[in-house]
């Protein structure tokens, strides 16, 4: 689908924006507005309290960092004034409580900064679906799904063989009702897998409902799951569908199912063999029709034998695996990626760009990428915006792209010690707990305090990160 097509297709939908940084502002009204959602954003608590009296929108995105009040407060006076509108709240990353706050005080869903266009899109589709604005605006609409599934088709790109056996195996499964397993490394489009499993099966009308189970809270996860009463708990002041019961009749896809905790899990399972779901608070289960995609960036096998994930679970899910390939292993997809980034990033931007020099073409083949399709398409973003135009050269790629793995290395030295033993001399005598805390600050201080681009590094889960911060900030 073309992103003319996403655009034509896609439900007019009132969205309220509020975000106080304006490039930001602008950024994810962009977004939205180009899949073809109707958009209304403000900077100030006050001005955004007037708006949503005005337009009374289905579906809100507010930054919790407002100048002028408190974003909590302010969601609290929305939902008194229209309580089944779904906010969607944004908080930097080192304000994680103030999100399971939100959530507790009757949020949908929140986003932790930096987020990709994808899980902005994700996490609007979803709010949008659970509205029922769907049911509401009748048949003939694009399903749910096709929003975010028309933003980034980059990990998709590529003619190497790797990927058309992936793609075949896409085609062959799609149309049975068995459950899908995807591995893979973060970044290499394991929800694009997913959506293009839901938009190949004989559900693609119906809604694809994505949830990510590392970066929800624990205490929270079994309601975003299977959702929960008015009153069950203390902040729930309003009933809340949950994830399975807004996939009914579609597709629900699990990722970082890995990270789910056992409780949960048991109930996982016995959803998956009654199809029934039971909300928090609730006596009377629910019948629904839903098929389980599920993702995680680990060996899923290795989280059984740690004891950390159920092996009946794992036996229930792991029907069809499908493994998403690294991006080094894909040969020259990687041109192809870019190329096809370059020119989409460049359409948005109002710029002219005219394809990779061969200097870097070479350079993009021979750097291993460990953020994979991800990386790459932020590499191009940088390129573009920070560019005019042109052919893209090697002066152009941002700072922070590491070229030391694509250079010849360099001669050695044999009157000095190796530098990975120079590293080690350093860590020998230490405690293992304090090897691991220095490890995780120091990638954290590389890329700027973000905990999501520190966890996809480290080859962990956000959830992880945080809860080891939190335990180390406790006295």
């Amino acid at each position: 689908m073309t992103t003319a097509d996403a655009r034509r297709a896609a439900p007019v939908v009132p969205v309220l924006l509020i975000e106080d940084t304006p490039s930001l502002q602008m950024y994810y009204r962009a977004i939205l507005v180009a899949a073809g959602y109707e958009v209304r954003s403000t900077g100030t608590a006050s001005e955004g309290m007037a708006v949503f009296a005005d337009c009374m929108p289905d579906v809100v995105l507010l930054d919790l960092g407002l100048p002028d009040g408190n974003g909590l407060d302010l969601m609290a006076e929305m939902l008194g004034l229209r309580p089944h509108t779904r906010v969607i709240v944004i908080t930097a990353n080192g304000s994680i409580n103030k999100a399971v706050e939100a959530m507790r005080g009757g949020a949908h869903d929140f986003l932790v900064k930096p987020f990709e266009e994808a899980r902005l899109l994700a996490a609007v589709q979803n709010a949008w679906h659970v509205t029922g604005t769907a049911a509401r605006r009748g048949p003939g609409r694009v399903t749910p799904a096709a929003a975010p599934a028309a933003t980034a088709q980059a990990g998709f790109i590529g003619s190497s063989d790797t990927m058309r056996r992936v793609h075949h195996k896409i085609g062959s499964v799609a149309r049975s009702m068995a459950t899908v397993f995807i591995t893979g490394e973060s970044g290499t489009g394991k929800e694009l897998c997913a959506l293009a499993v839901h938009a190949g099966s004989s559900r693609a009308a119906g809604p694809f409902i994505a949830l990510n189970c590392g970066a929800i809270p624990q205490d929270l996860l079994e309601s975003e799951v299977f959702g929960h009463l008015k009153g069950s708990f203390t902040g729930a002041i309003s009933d809340k569908p949950g994830a399975a019961a807004a996939a009914d009749g579609g597709t629900l896809f699990l990722d970082e199912i890995c990270e789910m905790a056992p409780p949960l899990q048991t109930k996982l399972l016995r959803f998956l063999q009654t199809s029934t779901v039971l909300p928090v608070g609730a006596t009377r289960p629910r019948k629904v029709n839903v098929r389980i995609v599920c993702a995680t960036n680990r060996d899923p096998m290795d989280a059984v034998r740690r004891g950390q994930f159920r092996e009946d679970l794992y036996y229930r899910l792991y029907v069809v695996p499908i493994h998403m390939p690294p991006l080094r292993d894909r040969g020259d997809d990687v041109i192809e990626i870019a190329e096809a980034a370059l020119l989409r990033f460049a359409a948005e931007e109002g710029r002219l760009f005219h394809g990779l020099d061969a200097e870097v073409s070479a350079l993009f083949r021979r750097l291993p990428w460990p953020g994979n399709v991800r990386q790459v398409l932020n590499v191009i973003r940088n390129v573009v915006v920070l560019n005019e135009g042109g052919v893209v050269t090697r002066g152009m790629l941002p700072d922070t792209l590491d070229l030391s793995n694509a250079l010849p290395a360099p001669a050695l030295d044999a009157t000095q010690p190796p530098a990975s033993d120079q590293a080690l001399a350093g860590l020998i005598g230490k405690p293992l707990a304090e090897i691991e805390r220095m490890v995780i600050e120091a990638t954290l201080l590389r890329h700027g305090g973000s905990v999501p681009r520190a966890a996809r590094m480290l080859d962990l889960s956000p959830s992880t990160l945080y809860r080891k911060l939190e335990g180390w900030a406790k006295p």
